[in-house]
């Protein structure tokens, strides 16, 4: 289900950019509450600038701006945002409702938040630590919400008069986190139970189909209410839709009136937006949240925890990390990953801004994390524009004060005014500037790739025991087609016109556990209208209500695969492994760990099965991997397109127990759906695209220097982004980049 924005086309929101984000926006947060010394933040201030930053973000908290109901304080933003107009630099400005004066619950005392236990959650933050003020108020209780969007008014007017100011931002990190906060789950207030009704009614129409629809017996709609009780929640219809309604509607009905609060008091237009603190991997939520104000951004923090406890070289607890696997997994974990996915969640034609981005150590209490050195600004921002990204704003300027966070994540140090990590990062932006034309606009050649996501899908897998899987296998994918040098989109069904799904060479469908008949329609229409599906095992074995279908694969898809399911076993992990298997209950629920055969087009190749090995009868399709003598694989052509359905699943092998066959299986099927990667070679390549010029973003993911020569035959000059000796031979030039890094050249015509 999408959430229709109210403001237009991206477009029209965006020729509102003030001077400042029209060049590329590097930037850096101030500071958060309590404030430093005034001084110290303009002398930081003018750091700042001299190293090449046009962008500064102030976050500003209710709780501090507004103790007294009616009596503001807003002058020392004043102060901060006049000094840096006098600076020529731009003020991106955070609001964080969720720290609500104290005078608001005493007046609302029904918007506290009610968890699941039927508990009010009773925490009124003071400062920002530990979570921006989260959970906060019930924004669904009226009074609450009204109180919120008048100081939002009178914030975004007192302070909005500043030209200066050229963003907002409506949500710090948007989320609840009430399970990690308050161990509880919100909110199940009355408010938010009448919202999840109003919206059952909207989405079903009526009772009767509600209750056909969930095999229910509802006699009112008032008498739906989610399961209470803590261990008793599992994959039950009613469940499955309030989380998908807490997350896809009752979120995003919050980020629209803030938005349209700021957008009513703001005679400049300027764009709104938030930022996650994480992407919803393998979930549609954040297409959502996206089109509930302009755009949607993301924290980026990359040696805060780049690994996953199933990977391959997940050092055990106390071990050390072997350095070049942690720092590749920095960069295409922590920034690649989640540029792309954040890129493709927004609406096209919008910013990707990095809003967070990370300045300096990880500071959690007596964990100091290791100090970025140069070498890392320049690997992460690079990789992050790389992935498409428009902005950078570092999470901080000044080592944090709090001693949660003590002395951390700073460009700067508590004392002095420079760091080599801001050297450099100063000296990159400095470079990405001077090219804003390409850099600080959504330029990224478009991927022929995508990677299906579905929030009913992750609704449903959330509730089993094995939900994991399905973040873990869209991740793997990434992991095997970023490897492979394929550049990929995130493409969430609800939200695409079915006729944009044409753009894409091959579509990849993971773990599709469960499904809604109407995207199963819409892939076989994608697919009869020339398109390449690659579906691992089990499409649409559930229906998006949690139940098990007959067949266990959805009936679209049976007739667009032409088979039918045999046997969907589980299946071991090499050398008995136990990252993501079950104890077994007793003998014969395993099938020993196997490598499955390839046939057909794929005859030669071979690809570790796991999780299932589903086999097949088949009518009219093509075998093209085989465990056994049974079918384990097929491909069939349909209308103008071909359908794969590989009964395994493929995504764990990019990231647990790796190999090199199974990975050249994957860019075996790929190449035979049109499907190569960008560059032939070590390096790994991705584009910056406009009319007149290209930056070509060359990462080395080795732990070897590597040369190449490029081909810019066409391009009248090229040259490199930092202004390295390019070595030139006729229409050819040698490009050596060291390991772990990533090298620009920007051609011209």
């Amino acid at each position: 289900m999408s959430v229709d924005s109210p403001f237009g086309t991206a477009k029209e929101s965006f020729v509102n950019l003030r001077k400042f984000v029209s060049r590329f926006p590097l930037g850096s947060h101030l500071c958060r509450e309590p404030m430093p010394a005034m001084s110290e933040m303009k002398t930081d201030m003018e750091t700042l600038k001299k190293k090449g930053f046009n962008l500064v973000k102030l976050q500003e908290q209710w709780q501090t701006d507004e103790p007294v109901e009616g009596k503001y304080g807003f002058s020392r933003y004043e102060e901060l945002i006049e000094y840096a107009a006098k600076l020529d630099m731009g003020v991106y400005l955070g609001f964080t409702c969720e720290q609500a004066p104290h005078w608001l619950w005493e007046k609302h005392p029904g918007c506290r938040m009610i968890g699941r236990d039927g508990r009010p959650v009773a925490y009124e933050a003071q400062i920002a630590l530990p979570a921006d003020g989260k959970p906060g108020p019930c924004f669904d209780h009226p009074g609450a919400a009204a109180d919120m969007c008048r100081f939002l008014t009178m914030a975004v007017k007192t302070l909005g008069r500043f030209e200066n100011v050229v963003i907002w931002n409506t949500w710090q990190e948007i989320g609840y986190w009430s399970d990690w906060l308050a161990g509880n789950s919100v909110c199940f207030c009355d408010h938010t139970l009448a919202h999840f009704r109003s919206w059952l009614n909207r989405h079903f129409g009526d009772l009767d189909a509600l209750n056909r629809s969930w095999n229910t017996r509802y006699d009112r709609f008032e008498d739906i209410i989610p399961t209470r009780t803590i261990n008793a929640r599992g994959p039950f219809a009613v469940d499955i839709a309030w989380q998908f309604f807490m997350d896809n509607v009752q979120i995003p009905a919050v980020l629209k009136v803030r938005a349209l609060a700021i957008r009513a008091a703001d005679v400049l237009k300027r764009p709104v937006f938030a930022h996650k603190g994480s992407p919803a991997f393998a979930a549609g939520q954040d297409w959502a949240y996206a089109r509930s104000q302009d755009f949607l951004g993301v924290s980026c923090y990359p040696a805060w925890s780049p690994g996953h406890a199933w990977d391959d070289g997940q050092p055990a607890h106390g071990e050390e990390w072997d350095r070049h696997r942690a720092l590749l997994a920095e960069m295409w974990n922590c920034v690649a990953y989640r540029c792309d996915y954040t890129r493709s969640s927004n609406p096209k034609g919008a910013p990707v801004w990095a809003a967070e981005f990370q300045g300096g150590p990880i500071g959690t209490g007596f964990h100091k994390g290791r100090v970025p050195t140069a070498d890392d600004m320049r690997r992460w921002m690079l990789s992050a524009m790389g992935a498409g990204a428009t902005a950078v704003s570092f999470w901080v300027s000044r080592a944090e004060i709090q001693a949660g966070e003590q002395n951390g994540f700073g460009l700067l140090d508590s004392e002095g005014t420079s760091s080599g990590r801001l050297e450099e990062a100063g000296r990159v932006g400095r470079a990405l500037d001077a090219h804003a034309d390409i850099f600080a606009q959504p330029t990224l050649e478009p991927a022929k790739t995508g990677i299906i996501v579905d929030e009913w899908n992750f609704q449903t897998c959330q509730t089993l025991a094995q939900g994991g899987n399905l973040d873990y296998d869209v991740r793997g994918w990434y992991r095997l087609l970023w490897d492979a040098g394929i550049p990929v989109d995130f493409v969430e069904l609800s939200y695409e016109d079915p006729a944009s799904l044409a753009k894409y060479r091959a579509l990849v469908l993971p773990f599709p556990l469960a499904m809604t008949d109407e995207n199963a329609n819409r892939l076989s229409v994608y697919v009869k209208n020339g398109g390449n599906l690659i579906s691992e095992a089990a499409p649409g074995r559930l229906t998006e209500t949690g139940f098990a279908r007959r067949g266990e694969i959805a009936p679209a898809l049976r007739e667009l695969f032409g088979v039918s399911m045999k046997n969907f076993t589980m299946v071991r992990e090499p050398d008995k492994g136990m990252r993501w298997s079950f104890a077994p209950r007793t003998w014969g629920e395993y099938l020993d760990a196997s490598m499955l055969k390839g046939a057909g087009v794929l005859k030669n190749h071979r690809i570790r099965a796991n999780v299932y090995i589903e086999t097949f009868s088949v009518a009219d399709a093509r075998p093209c991997l085989e465990y056994g003598s049974d079918v384990a694989g097929v491909v069939r052509s349909a209308g103008s397109g071909n359908a794969w359905l590989l009964g395994t699943y493929i995504g764990h092998n990019g990231t647990a127990h790796r190999d090199k066959e199974s990975a050249a299986c994957v860019r075996a099927i790929l190449k035979s759906c049109g499907v190569e990667p960008a560059h032939k070679g070590a390096l790994l390549l991705r584009k910056r695209v406009t009319e007149k010029k290209e930056a070509w973003l060359f990462t080395n993911p080795t732990n070897k220097t590597v040369t190449e020569r490029i081909s810019i035959k066409g391009w009248k000059k090229a040259a490199d982004l930092l202004g390295a000796k390019l070595v030139k031979e006729r229409s050819s030039a040698s490009l050596t980049v060291k390991p772990l890094d990533v090298r620009v050249l920007i051609v011209e015509k």
